[in-house]
């Protein structure tokens, strides 16, 4: 008996009482609660990976955009792999790869 009003008397402190509102305010009720700043947190991480990605493409095209401008057998090479373009004498012979049907 004597325990539970021990512990009794140092939850119905008013200084405990005031730590636990506040803190359950600010964790739960709060605009910036922490629910909010885990999502907030999480969207900058998806935010620097995408901007990451986004760094790395455009320095891969500014390095094919340089080989291009300067070398004439790699603009040549390009405009036949992507837009598959011909010399006048030749002819361009396109494979499809097909994917397997599934067995029904």
């Amino acid at each position: 008996m004597k325990v539970i009003k021990k512990i009794l008397s140092v939850f119905i402190n008013k200084y405990v009482i005031a730590v636990v509102v506040f803190l359950s305010w600010i964790g739960i009720f709060d605009k910036n609660n922490l629910i909010f700043q885990y999502k907030l947190k999480s969207e900058l991480n998806q935010l620097q990976k995408d901007k990451k990605y986004y760094s790395d493409e455009i320095r891969k095209s500014k390095e094919e955009i340089e080989g291009l401008t300067k070398n004439n057998k790699i603009l040549e090479k390009f405009a036949r792999e992507k837009y598959l373009m011909k010399k006048e004498n030749e002819e361009i012979f396109v494979i499809v790869k097909q994917k397997k049907d599934s067995v029904k």
